[in-house]
């Protein structure tokens, strides 16, 4: 009965933000935001399905700024903080709602997750999280995929060397990370060039994922379409996104987070509670802010004040019915590829990691119920991740992918317009002063190694694909256009101070214990071979 494979596979990432300098900043929340509401419960459930012996394979990338934040101890202990403080909160709201349904079961379900959140980080993975994931790996159920060094977007980063630099620090911090090289890329915005799969191969890459219009473009067109790896030029094997699973969930319109029972993102106590009460538990500069804590379910068109009370009961069957309804369509789709393609066809859903819980907050009991409805409900689907596949598969069709991305329009214009499009006459000097940097002095010991190697940290943050998507999207975009000028006046200032031989030794030392990611980095991965 068996008639082809679903492939689930999660892109987990944020920038690199860590600012040792202030007590608490605010745009850190994105991190422990994340960790509460996304990373420990997907870790919580996968952990869970192997533990109760449920045969499953998935893949995640974990990016290289995720990892080193993860495991950074300054910002863990900040976590830790965050967390306590969110039951301290949770503790007050479980008094104040005692009598008061269906708040009550809200107010008790926050106070549940985030005293599981603090006791699975401190106890169970003692302050690191990539431990989980590393033996979920080592267990055979997860791909862990790395990513770009910092997300760096590779069809505008135009010196070789340069793109060679964000794919062999990530090969290395990945190493570091997790005790072994990685078999598998997700390509930072699926950003994929012609010729960049030389440089992925070079560096012992075996597949990478793409959007769907990569690989049906591709040269000769590819027999199976997107529901077969093709072999790239230089041996990668690229997986494509299905388009038709992915709108079930990504769709505004169509997708399951826009149910009428699940949680309401965008309507928080942070707004709604008297502001003496939540003062306290707000950023020191009092503005009132998302907290974390939300009460109001999706209800339907309306405005926010017209938002029906939350009942964790009814998401969670909502979350039932959806990951069976997905598995259905799987199930269809599927069969009728089967049929069509004459073999049995791998279907890629690819997300966002962070969609599954802190956008959708019902999202990982969705995937946990699906895990478990494939693996003991139906018998003609099974899940796959690439190195499971390919092992079992080794007949790939030899295709040219083309030019393309996942961003909106498929192609550049996230990363290259009006709003944003001034940063890469910097960047590209850049990149262009960090090889001479490389070429110039091969063998650089005490201070100017240290030199050398943060100008190379600082040309890889400047160059993280997340500042020209903020400026995009129109989120936050000084901090944005504010790092990015960062990034550049230190390369800059490191620069000139190496070739006039005028290094400010307590400036620099400054700047390493700000900009510390990747403290294994080698300059020297900028030389021109």
């Amino acid at each position: 009965m068996h008639r082809g494979y679903l492939a689930l596979v999660l892109h987990a990432h944020l920038p690199y933000v860590r600012h040792p300098e202030h007590p608490r900043f605010l745009e850190e929340d994105w991190l422990y935001e994340a960790i509460s509401e996304t990373y420990i419960p997907l870790l919580f459930m996968f952990d869970k399905l192997a533990e109760d012996g449920v045969p499953y394979k998935a893949a995640i990338s974990l990016t290289p700024p995720l990892c080193e934040m993860l495991t950074d101890e300054l910002l863990v202990k900040r976590y830790t903080d965050h967390v306590e403080r969110l039951i301290d909160l949770s503790a007050k709201e479980v008094v104040r709602h005692k009598n008061n349904p269906p708040f009550d079961a809200s107010a008790r379900m926050y106070l549940h997750h985030f005293q599981v959140s603090r006791t699975l980080l401190v106890e169970k993975y003692k302050g690191n999280l990539l431990a989980g994931f590393k033996a979920l790996q080592d267990a055979g159920h997860l791909d862990i995929m790395t990513c770009g060094a910092t997300h760096g977007f590779l069809p505008l980063i135009v010196r070789e060397e340069a793109k060679r630099a964000q794919i062999v620090v990530a090969k290395r911090n990945y190493q570091k990370h997790f005790g072994r090289p990685p078999a598998g890329i997700w390509l930072p915005e699926c950003g994929f060039s012609p010729g960049d799969d030389r440089l992925l191969a070079d560096a012992g890459l075996k597949f990478f994922f793409m959007d769907s219009h990569g690989v049906v473009y591709g040269t000769p067109r590819p027999r199976y379409g997107i529901f077969a790896p093709i072999r790239t030029d230089y041996g990668l094997n690229a997986f494509a996104r299905d388009v038709e699973s992915s709108r079930q969930i990504w769709s505004a319109t169509e997708g399951y987070p826009g149910d009428y029972n699940y949680r309401e993102f965008y309507r928080d106590l942070g707004y709604d509670g008297d502001y003496p009460y939540v003062k306290p538990f707000l950023h020191p500069d009092g503005v009132r802010r998302n907290i974390g804590l939300k009460y109001y379910r999706v209800t339907g068109k309306v405005e926010l004040n017209q938002k029906q009370p939350y009942v964790p009961a009814w998401a969670t069957e909502r979350a039932t019915s959806h990951a069976s309804h997905f598995m259905y369509h799987r199930e269809l789709q599927i069969e009728h590829l089967h049929d069509l393609l004459g073999r049995e066809p791998c279907v890629v859903s690819a997300f966002d990691a962070e969609l599954f819980g802190h956008w959708w907050f019902e999202g990982p009991q969705f995937l946990n119920f699906l895990i478990r409805k494939i693996a003991y409900d139906q018998d003609r689907i099974s899940l796959t991740n690439p190195t499971a596949y390919l092992a079992a598969n080794a007949d790939v069709q030899k295709v040219t992918p083309s030019m393309s991305t996942w961003g909106a329009g498929g192609y550049n214009r996230v990363w290259l317009n009006g709003v944003n499009e001034w940063m890469y006459r910097h960047q590209h000097v850049a990149e262009e002063r960090m090889v001479e940097l490389a070429n110039d002095f091969p063998a650089a010991t005490g201070w100017l190694e240290r030199a050398l190697n943060q100008a190379a940290r600082e040309l890889l943050l400047a160059e993280s694909s997340d500042w020209a998507f903020i400026m995009t999207t129109g989120t936050s975009v000084p901090y944005a256009q504010k790092r990015f000028r960062d990034h550049i006046h230190r390369f800059t200032k490191i620069y000139d101070g190496v070739m006039q031989n005028n290094l400010d030794r307590e400036w620099l030392a400054e700047v390493e214990g700000k900009d510390n990611i990747f403290r294994e980095i080698d300059y020297n991965v900028y030389r021109t071979k």
